[in-house]
C-alpha cells in the first residue's frame, strides 16, 4: 500500500514536468510510521524510510544519483565532564557544554558519505557523525574540544543514540529507494525529522523531509507529565510512596518472624 501511494504521488508530480527539462528532480518521501508511542513494554522499532525520485520529463540522467536519509531530533543541551584521579579518588575535572546535541541521530546512505560529497558539503548539511553541529562552549583550545567531542560521540554511540549505517539505502532502477533505521528503546520523546537528500555529481539537488512524533503513552505518559508539570507535588508523592513500600516490607518481614 505504501509503495502504491508513493508511485501514485510520483505520477502526479511528473505531470507538471512533462514539458520541461530545466527543472531539478523532486523527492517524494514517506516513512512507515509517523507516530511512535512508547509504552512500558517498548523495546524499540524499525523505521522504514522509502520514496521515489521524480525526474523532469520522466527521463533519468546517465549520471549516478545517491540517496542519504537522516533521522534526528530533538536537540538538547548537555555538559560532558571528564573525571581525573586525584589522591586515589576520582573527581570531576574539566568540562565542556554542548548546546545543540541531538537526542537521537541516525544516517544511512547508498554509498559512504566521503564518496558522495566533499567535506564542505557534508558539513553544511551535517551528513555524518563527525559533521554534527554541537555548538560547544566553555572549552580551552582545539585539542580539548576534539577530545570531548570524540568522547561524547562514543558515549552516545554505545547508548544506541548515534547511528551511522552507510551503504544500506537500496535504490531500485534509479527511481525508488528504501532504507531501514532502528529506533532504540531509550530514545527521548519529542518531534523528529526524517530528511532525504538526493545527491548527484557531488551536489545536493533535492531535499525533502517528514515529521515523526515519538511520545509516551499510558501510565508512562502520566508519570512523565506529572514530573514535568507538577515537580514539587510529584516529589512529595514519590517520597510517600517509597516510605509506604518500606513500611509494608518491614511489616511483612516482622510478621514472618
Amino acid at each position: 500500500m505504501a509503495v502504491r501511494r508513493i508511485l501514485a504521488a510520483a505520477l502526479l508530480l511528473m505531470m507538471p514536468f512533462a514539458s520541461t527539462t530545466a527543472q531539478e528532480p523532486v523527492l517524494v518521501p514517506d516513512v512507515s510510521n509517523r507516530s511512535i508511542e512508547i509504552k512500558y513494554s517498548f523495546t524499540g522499532e524499525d523505521l522504514l524510510l522509502f520514496g521515489a525520485i521524480v525526474y523532469p520529463g520522466g527521463q533519468r540522467p546517465d549520471e549516478r544519483a545517491d540517496i542519504v536519509v537522516v533521522i534526528k531530533g530533538p536537540t538538547q543541551p548537555i555538559r560532558l565532564r571528564e573525571k581525573q584521579r586525584v589522591a586515589g579518588i576520582w573527581v570531576n575535572a574539566e568540562s565542556v557544554r554542548f548546546a545543540s546535541m541531538p537526542g537521537f541521530y541516525a544516517i544511512a546512505a547508498s554509498r559512504p558519505i566521503g564518496e558522495i560529497v566533499d567535506e564542505r558539503t557534508a558539513a553544511i548539511y551535517e551528513l555524518g557523525l563527525e559533521n554534527l553541529s554541537l555548538s560547544p562552549a566553555g572549552f580551552d583550545g582545539e585539542e580539548q574540544l576534539r577530545r570531548f567531542e570524540a568522547g561524547l560521540i562514543d558515549l552516545k554511540r554505545r547508548q544506541g543514540l548515534l547511528v551511522e549505517d552507510v551503504e544500506s539505502v537500496e535504490i531500485t532502477r534509479g527511481v525508488l529507494y528504501r532504507a531501514r533505521l532502528a529506533i532504540p528503546a531509550r530514545v527521548p520523546v519529542g518531534r523528529y525529522t526524517a530528511e532525504t537528500y538526493l545527491i548527484s555529481g557531488g551536489r545536493v539537488v533535492a531535499v525533502a523531509s517528514r515529521d515523526i512524533d515519538i511520545r509516551k503513552t499510558g501510565f508512562d505518559r502520566f508519570v512523565a507529565t506529572a514530573a514535568a508539570d507538577y515537580g514539587f507535588v510529584y516529589g512529595i508523592v514519590a517520597v510517600l510512596v517509597s516510605l509506604g513500600f518500606g513500611w509494608a516490607a518491614g511489616w511483612a518481614f516482622n510478621r514472618r518472624r
